[in-house]
């Protein structure tokens, strides 16, 4: 069965969904997230096909089926937005907020009864039920249309693929939430990112964008969620880190120290 976690609630919550122990073997884990605001709520990287029947009971445990008025795809992935068409299906009135590079794309998921509302380039801010969201673009990390969600209010960046992590060292069931270790944390999210993101421009381009919000947690679509100094120590480390390279895993920790000893002797 599907957890659903509150990672943070005052005038809106914010649910995490995930780590599924049930779910197919060779699939990916992945996290999805709800916003809820009164009587309205948005699907954030409402997930792959696969994952669409437990995540609908989730969900559906903390918002009726009329309140979930709008999904957000971060961009056209699989395990972001395959399960479209039976969203479609099942909340036909809604909004799916996503790049607009990638509406033909993300279409074919199935998309005859939604709304598609196509986000521009350089993002856009949206009124939710009297609260403010920003769409924060991130593009070429790792898709060349990319976006997150950042709440001001709740100071929660939703960071879809950056922040990501694959710890196989136990089953992500058994795992805490929120990273606690970062060193030990650090070394499973290393390769990802050398590997999928390919662009050392539009690595710093997000770096200098994001340093720029007040952000109490970052919250990636895999793996653990970075809380008060880790997010921190996450941006010096990402920021150091050499992106677009197909790197061996020993390559990228002695990387990781020489950046970290930077980083230690700077401050």
């Amino acid at each position: 069965m599907m957890k659903s976690t509150i990672i943070y609630e005052q005038d809106q919550q914010w649910i995490m969904f995930g780590r599924d122990p049930e779910k197919t073997d060779g699939i990916i884990d992945s996290n999805q997230y709800m916003i809820k605001k009164g009587e309205r709520a948005i699907v954030l990287d409402p997930g792959g096909i696969e994952l669409f029947s437990p995540m609908l009971s989730a969900v559906l445990n903390h918002a009726k089926a009329h309140e979930i008025t709008d999904l957000f795809a971060s961009h056209q992935d699989p395990d972001i937005i395959s399960s479209l068409g039976f969203w479609d299906k099942a909340m036909p009135e809604a909004t799916l907020h996503a790049p607009w590079l990638w509406e033909s794309f993300i279409k074919h998921y199935g998309c005859e009864n939604i709304h598609y509302n196509p986000i521009p380039d350089e993002g856009m801010e949206m009124d939710f039920n009297g609260m403010e969201l920003k769409f924060i673009p991130a593009h070429y990390l790792h898709s060349s249309a990319n976006y997150h969600v950042y709440d001001p209010q709740a100071k929660i960046l939703m960071s879809g693929d950056i922040g990501a992590s694959l710890d196989k060292s136990m089953p992500e069931s058994e795992q805490s939430i929120w990273v606690e270790d970062f060193d030990s944390h650090i070394q499973h999210a290393a390769y990802f990112h050398q590997r999928w993101m390919p662009s050392e421009k539009a690595k710093k381009e997000w770096i200098d964008r994001v340093r720029k919000l007040d952000i109490e947690i970052m919250a990636p679509q895999h793996g653990k969620l970075y809380k008060g100094e880790m997010v921190t120590k996450f941006l010096d480390w990402f920021e150091h880190l050499e992106v677009g390279v197909a790197s061996n895993k020993e390559r990228q920790m002695k990387r990781y120290e020489t950046s970290k000893r930077e980083v230690t002797s700077a401050a």
